[in-house]
């Protein structure tokens, strides 16, 4: 998501002030709030504002439709495996029950996202308490989280990304937790959140090495000297064994995927210089109070105790940088830091011209807000054309234009011969296109549909008897090894005028071909 440029808020150096005078422990990382006990945990304001998020996502979800990673879903769903090349089982297996619930349904399909983004602004408030934090900078660091772009983004599609934020942050809020009351034993608890989580990403691994990172180098190293960190490791290898069992078998797809990723393979790839600016776009115009987080946490001060929290912060900016992460793979860290970040903004904005920063507090979070058609489909999607929201949000552009581009395939596939139809097969490009026919081509009447990107590779090549292919957004080099015959039928347009990946994408009609489907396959495989 690329919401529109805006000025920095010369804030955060202020903000972080307000909470330095308060008296560190001189003997070490030792967290001030382990005698004093905390402050009361703000249940009612976090709570409301997690069930009005979760309410305001289920509001949404059947607008516009299903979004390409979600057909890809479904059509994993369909073969259920402990793996997949591109992601762990949890989010195929979700995506089947769902179906099989309700078949159709996109309002039950990301149900479970809904859910899961409210258990994101839950723990959001508990780490914020953990943390010192009062009532009210609870409060506040639960409405950031539920406002910011990366949260709505993620909550209004079953991805696994929504499932990955609360994974992270259940994981990063026991670690807090840890280090604030010296209770090893609920290692054993981050083990199996962690493990859980990798059942939906890998990215969680990373997360749990930042924190490993942040403890060597910033300490405290106690915890190493805890057999309760190691068992908890021994569960999390445990559960993710079964994946990474699929992946050895296949050859570790998933390295090609990264690859390609940071190679500019996906659609929401960024460039190494993007990561650091895409940052503040993730929450939005709010980005101060997470900053001030990360500075307070990392500066000399009462969360010294913490510092490992925002030392992995750094260690993973750096790291996927490197390996040309996507921007929001750090997100998963941003409830800690607004958790740091909130209690110390409450008290800049009670100093002084107390009126005048209230105001641009309310400022802040009236410009966030108004990235919301950006991230969710308030719009008409008449209207959505009109707009530079696919610019701005890639992820929006792939919702729209499926059963239209189905029907254009369909069509082109009813204008060959009665004779010729039998032996034909719809060849895709992506998963996307493969998902989209899978989904909607059986009501217009198309064949099966078969692909070499990810998965689709793995369920295998068209039978022997399909002589031909409607073939669907590949270029003409392409497919000349194995079409005797080639001709361009038509070109995909959603009639919206959404300039998504597919709009334009050209339709070809494949026939005589000049090898079999199981010699193609190899050359037909595409990891990324």
């Amino acid at each position: 998501m690329r919401p529109p440029p805006r000025p920095e808020c010369a804030i955060v150096r202020t903000i972080t002030g307000a909470a330095s005078g308060a008296a560190s422990n001189g003997s070490g990382p030792v967290s001030p709030y382990r005698a004093a006990g905390l402050p009361g945990f703000a249940l009612l304001p976090v709570a409301a504002i997690a069930t009005g998020l979760a309410a305001l996502l289920i509001v949404l979800s059947g607008r516009y439709g299903y979004h390409r990673d979600e057909l890809y879903f479904l059509a994993c769903g369909q073969h259920l495996a402990w793996g997949y090349p591109d992601q762990p089982p949890l989010v195929p297996l979700l995506a089947r029950v769902m179906s099989v619930l309700a078949p159709g349904s996109l309002v039950v399909l990301r149900l479970p996202s809904a859910l899961a983004s409210a258990a994101l602004v839950l723990l959001t408030g508990l780490t914020a308490r953990e943390l010192g934090a009062g009532r009210r900078a609870q409060a506040l660091a639960a409405a950031a989280i539920a406002i910011a772009p990366m949260t709505l983004g993620a909550g209004h599609l079953l991805s696994t990304t929504t499932f990955d934020l609360p994974a992270w942050a259940l994981v990063a809020w026991l670690v807090v937790r840890i280090l604030r009351t010296g209770d090893d034993r609920l290692w054993l608890a981050v083990g199996l959140a962690t493990g859980v989580g990798l059942f939906d990403s890998d990215l969680i691994a990373f997360g749990l090495f930042g924190v490993v990172a942040g403890l060597l180098l910033a300490g405290p190293r106690r915890p190493f000297r805890s057999p309760w960190l190691y068992a908890g490791g021994v569960i999390a290898v445990a559960l993710w064994l079964p994946y990474l069992a699929w992946q050895a078998s296949h050859g570790w797809p998933e390295l090609a995927i990264a690859h390609s990723i940071a190679n500019g393979g996906s659609g929401t790839s960024a460039p190494p210089w993007e990561f650091l600016p895409a940052q503040l776009i993730l929450t939005g115009y709010l980005a101060p109070v997470w900053i001030a987080g990360l500075v307070r946490l990392l500066r000399p001060g009462p969360l010294r105790w913490c510092r490992a929290l925002g030392v992995a912060w750094l260690v993973l900016a750096a790291v996927f940088i490197a390996t040309g992460g996507k921007p929001y793979y750090l997100g998963g860290l941003y409830p800690v830091l607004l958790g740091a970040g909130a209690q110390p903004t409450l008290d800049w904005l009670r100093r002084g011209r107390a009126r005048a920063r209230a105001g641009l507090a309310a400022v802040l979070v009236a410009l966030t807000l108004t990235l919301v058609p950006v991230t969710l489909p308030v719009l008409p999607v008449t209207a959505v054309g009109r707009t530079p929201i696919v610019t701005l949000n890639y992820d929006a552009g792939e919702t729209i234009g499926w059963p239209a581009y189905v029907r254009e395939i369909a069509a082109v596939y009813r204008s060959l011969p009665l004779a010729q139809r039998s032996a034909t097969i719809v060849l895709a490009s992506n998963y996307g296109e493969a998902g989209a026919v899978l989904r909607f081509g059986p009501a217009d009447g198309l064949p099966a549909v078969y692909s070499g990107h990810n998965a689709f590779w793995y369920w295998g090549p068209p039978p022997a008897s399909a002589r031909s292919a409607v073939a669907v957004g590949f270029t003409r080099a392409a497919l000349t090894p194995l079409c005797g015959t080639l001709r361009l039928a038509g070109n995909l347009n959603n009639h919206l005028g959404v300039a998504d990946q597919e709009q334009g994408a050209p339709v070809w009609i494949c026939s005589d071909l000049r090898t079999s489907w199981s010699a193609a396959w190899p050359r037909l495989k595409f990891l990324g």
